[in-house]
């Protein structure tokens, strides 16, 4: 499984002419909530395997955009999504795309962790693929060892997966919830802000897990700190009132942003 992620503005004089190289293309996105116009003609490009930050204050649009790429909006009442979502040069709100079948391709990892309550780790893991008709024992049991060994927590739960999910530490659940969202074999995965309701240490665990993933996947992730940008991500996109406002590599966004909102955004005059 391959992936990755690289954003540029459209507007960027540095923006490659050749789509080819990117695994996914946001082109011209708007998100409208019944009149409100949340996010505004957002173009970003993702290459894989790399690690892509959206930062900005609350209410920008991060979420938003992040959810569009996933068509999660389609289950929002008076949301509506203008432009195109490529994958692989695949239009992913083209009238004939399945939104089911696109959610395996882009995975979807939440705020807070969410394993199924009712569940062990092993059900929490292998859901997805039960869903999807997968019933064989073996394949099942390779399919989440794997995924869990991906997600960095075979190693603590391999003799107690039966064990109910919601016992684990907050980490441990977040990381079930990336094994769970990894056992599809999707191509792009998204993260919202997934370390926010976690300790420092085991924050320490879900960004060395991205690090990781990385190598696999294109992963876009949204967070509200700064320092976590910097430590994961090879790119990172500022937002601002809905608007992209600059992407680059992050180092160059932390130390040399060429836009002077961005610039305050990072030394925290705002936020």
């Amino acid at each position: 499984m391959t992936s990755i992620i690289d954003i540029q503005s459209s507007m960027s004089e540095n923006s490659p002419t050749d789509n080819r190289e990117y695994k996914m293309i946001a082109e011209n996105v708007s998100v409208y909530y019944g009149g409100i116009h949340t996010v505004k003609n957002i173009t970003m490009k993702f290459k894989e395997k790399s690690v892509t930050s959206l930062i900005g204050p609350s209410g920008c649009g991060k979420t938003t955009f992040l959810r569009c790429l996933n068509r999660m909006h389609d289950m929002t009442k008076n949301a509506r999504v203008v432009g195109k979502i490529l994958l692989d040069g695949d239009d992913l709100y083209a009238k004939d795309v399945d939104p089911i079948y696109h959610r395996r391709k882009v995975g979807m990892v939440f705020q807070k962790p969410n394993p199924f309550p009712t569940m062990s780790i092993y059900d929490n893991v292998a859901a997805g693929l039960r869903l999807n008709g997968v019933r064989d024992k073996k394949i099942l049991d390779e399919i989440v060892e794997d995924s869990l060994k991906m997600a960095y927590l075979w190693d603590e739960v391999k003799s107690n997966l039966k064990k109910p999910a919601m016992e684990l530490s907050g980490g441990q659940q977040q990381r079930v919830c990336i094994a769970r969202a990894l056992a599809i074999q999707p191509e792009v995965l998204l993260m919202d802000e997934p370390a926010s309701a976690l300790d420092p240490i085991a924050t320490q665990k879900i960004e060395e897990t991205i690090i990781e993933l990385a190598k696999e996947f294109t992963i876009i992730i949204v967070t509200h700190n700064m320092q976590q940008a910097v430590r994961v991500s090879d790119y990172t996109a500022f937002m601002y009132l809905g608007e992209l406002i600059e992407f680059n590599e992050t180092k160059k966004i932390f130390t040399q942003p060429q836009n002077e909102l961005t610039a305050k955004y990072v030394q925290g005059q705002f936020g």
